[in-house]
Order: C-alpha cells, then sequence, then structure tokens
C-alpha cells in the first residue's frame, strides 16, 4: 500500500510591496507571527502577509506583542482583511486577547486556494499607485505635475483639473498604513474626470484642484504604518518640515503657498473609532468664526448626503489658542485661512453600518469620496 505523505507546513512571507510581517515560528498550519517596526521609529500596527500551501487547511495564525502597538486600543472588535485574488477583500475570523504573549491577535481561516493573503486593510500598491496617476493624466483637462521627491527618490504627486478660482487641496497617505484613504482618492479622480457627472461638471467650473493621492510613498512601500524612510510622522512636520526630515510635506506646504488654499481635505484612517468622522480646525490662533461656520456648514451636508457619516464620535475639539499647529489641517487652516479638516475613516467597521463580509472597504471608501465631492458642490452652491 502506498502511504499519503503529509501535508508540508505552510509558508509565509512579506517580501513585496507594503508587506509587513516576521515569522517567529510555524508548524503545520499554525503560525507565531510578529510585526516589524516603522525605520527608525516605534511605530507599529500595519501587517500585510502572504500565506502559501493553505487550500482546504485551517490556518491559525498569532499575531504576538500588540500591545506594545501605536494603538492597542484598535484591536478589539477589529478583524482582519484577506483576500485569495488580492482584488476582492473580505474579513476573517479574529480575536485579540491582551493577556497572551503581549497581546495577540489571533486569526483563523480556511482558505478554498493555496494562496491567500492578509493585511491590515486592504492595500493599496504602489504600483496601482502609479497605474492610476497615469489613467487619470491622460484625462481631458488634467495636468500632472511633480512636487518633489521622497527621501528614497520618489515623486510626489500631483494632479490638478478644473478652471475654477476656488483652491482646493486633496490630499492623502501622510501615514502611509492608512490605505483607505488612497482608495479614497481613486474613488474621487474618477468622479471629477468623469466628463457625464453633473456634480463634477460643477466643481470643475468653480474649482481648481489640486490632489496628492499618496503624500509617503516610501512608508507605503515599506510597510509603514504612521512615518516615512527616516521613521517621521509627517503630520507633526507642518510647522517646519525640513528636506531633511520631511522633505514630502516640505514640497506640499511650498505648492499650497504659490496657489493659496480656500479648502482642504487631509484623508486618513482611525485604528480605533468604528466610524466615519471629520476633525476640524479648533483652537488655531486666527479662528474666525465664519471661518468655523463654514467646516460646521460642510459637514452637516455630508451628515445628510452620506448615511456613512456622523457627527456623534470623533476627536476632543482643541481649546481656544491650543491647537497643534505641527498638523496639516490646524497649519493649513491658519497660514491660509481655508476651511480644512481631516477626513477619517475606520480600519474596523463602521457601527453605524456594518458590514460582516468586508467592514469597512475599498469600494464603500471609493463611494464615500462621492459623498464628500457633491457635499462640496452643495457647499458652493449655497455661497
Amino acid at each position: 500500500m502506498t502511504s499519503i505523505p503529509a501535508a508540508s507546513p505552510i509558508a509565509i512571507d512579506a517580501a513585496f510591496d507594503s508587506g509587513n510581517i516576521e515569522v517567529l515560528s510555524i508548524e503545520d498550519t499554525r503560525a507565531r507571527l510578529a510585526i516589524r517596526r516603522d525605520a527608525h521609529s516605534d511605530f507599529f500596527q500595519w501587517f500585510h502577509f502572504r500565506v502559501a500551501g493553505a487550500a482546504g487547511r485551517s490556518l491559525e495564525l498569532r499575531i504576538t506583542g500588540l500591545a506594545s502597538a501605536a494603538y492597542p486600543g484598535g484591536w478589539n472588535g477589529y478583524r482582519a482583511a484577506f483576500s485569495e485574488d488580492r482584488n476582492v477583500w473580505g474579513r476573517t475570523e479574529t480575536h485579540y486577547d491582551p493577556a497572551i504573549d503581549g497581546g495577540t491577535l489571533t486569526i483563523r481561516h480556511t482558505p478554498a486556494g493555496d494562496l491567500v493573503w492578509f493585511a491590515y486593510f486592504a492595500p493599496y500598491s504602489l504600483e496601482r499607485h502609479h497605474d492610476l496617476v497615469a489613467t487619470m493624466a491622460g484625462k481631458p483637462g488634467v495636468r500632472h505635475r511633480v512636487l518633489g521627491h521622497s527621501l528614497d527618490g520618489r515623486a510626489i504627486d500631483c494632479l490638478e483639473l478644473g478652471e475654477g478660482t476656488r483652491q482646493v487641496w486633496l490630499y492623502a497617505r501622510q501615514h502611509p498604513g492608512e490605505s483607505m484613504a488612497e482608495w479614497w482618492m481613486e474613488g474621487a479622480l474618477a468622479m471629477l474626470t468623469d466628463p457625464a457627472d453633473p456634480h463634477a461638471r460643477a466643481l470643475r467650473r468653480e474649482c481648481r484642484f489640486h490632489i496628492v493621492p499618496n503624500a509617503n510613498p516610501d512608508g507605503s512601500t515599506r510597510g509603514h504604518l504612521r512615518t516615512n524612510a527616516a521613521g517621521i510622522n509627517l503630520n507633526r512636520e507642518w510647522h517646519e518640515p525640513s528636506a531633511e526630515r520631511s522633505p514630502e510635506v516640505l514640497a506640499l506646504r511650498n505648492a499650497m503657498d504659490a496657489t493659496g488654499v480656500d479648502f482642504a481635505i487631509d484623508v486618513h484612517g482611525d485604528e480605533a473609532i468604528p466610524h466615519v468622522f471629520l476633525a476640524g480646525f479648533e483652537g488655531i490662533p486666527s479662528w474666525r468664526e465664519e471661518q468655523g461656520a463654514g467646516y460646521r456648514r460642510y459637514r452637516a451636508i455630508l451628515e445628510r448626503r452620506s448615511p456613512d457619516f456622523q457627527t456623534r464620535h470623533g476627536y476632543p475639539e482643541a481649546r481656544p489658542g491650543m491647537a497643534n499647529l505641527t498638523m496639516s489641517t490646524n497649519q493649513v487652516a491658519e497660514r491660509f485661512g481655508a476651511v480644512a479638516m481631516t477626513l477619517e475613516m475606520p480600519f474596523k467597521d463602521n457601527d453605524d453600518l456594518p458590514c460582516p463580509a468586508q467592514g469597512w472597504s475599498p469600494e464603500r471608501s471609493i463611494l464615500l469620496a462621492r459623498a464628500c465631492l457633491e457635499s462640496l458642490h452643495e457647499w458652493i452652491a449655497a455661497q
């Protein structure tokens, strides 16, 4: 009788764009793992890795040491993203226990095929970024320019369109692990370049858009959560950016100085809060009630237009004169008198409209971008 050989242990790797995992041990279909810290930094939370030899096998993947992660409160209620084709991303069974092995996230999944990818959120690769930029740069009325270069020499791409006088800046992925922000950008660019979309046509007539889909390409490619190649949190560099530490912010802020800014959205993701929300610029030294009223009016319009958006949950407002001017929203509002804001989407699900299959997803990020721009059109029209 011929014996049937035992199945080989699974194989795990992350040597690819935005990959991040350290393999501590593998036994059959069980693995003990850890997340690599951002270079020159203590930040870590983003993971992205591939499991091979997994078809029909029950995987148990334990990511350890997470009580020391950047946002340990983000693990409770979180479910890991997975994909077998790298196009559609779902969510799978996940449990966090802070008492095991320095805080352990256990992912359980039985894939249909031999290969399955897991990630903190559906990744947005640098190749997809280049495809997005190339496609949009070829659209009628769109101009591409390079604002500057990152520490690793990657271009800070900016796409510009519209014939209006209002200067609108949209920028994303200062924190590279917040990949939902570039999915949002894909949705925004698709809408704004659609010749048949009435909101887009009206917005192009009224505004000049400056769109930076990825302000931190180094961190994105390296698999960082929050920092650039030098371990610098770019959203704490806006008061005094430098070519040595934060050339990405320096290039972006210099470009804003050249055009001025009337309206700005800095697009992000939040690890812990399972809602979509905005953060404003309360507490800037030059606060004007008219400026604040413009922000509150936009927020109210978006809440009415999108069931995915709410105003009950979010960050506390800064006290008068106490805004942190190293952060982009506060600096842009102070520097230009702009209506500026930070848009936050969840890494988890949106508890107001939960989706068991996908949680918060690329698809919902794309749709939210449309709602944000439709709200901007209404906001401008009312003026």
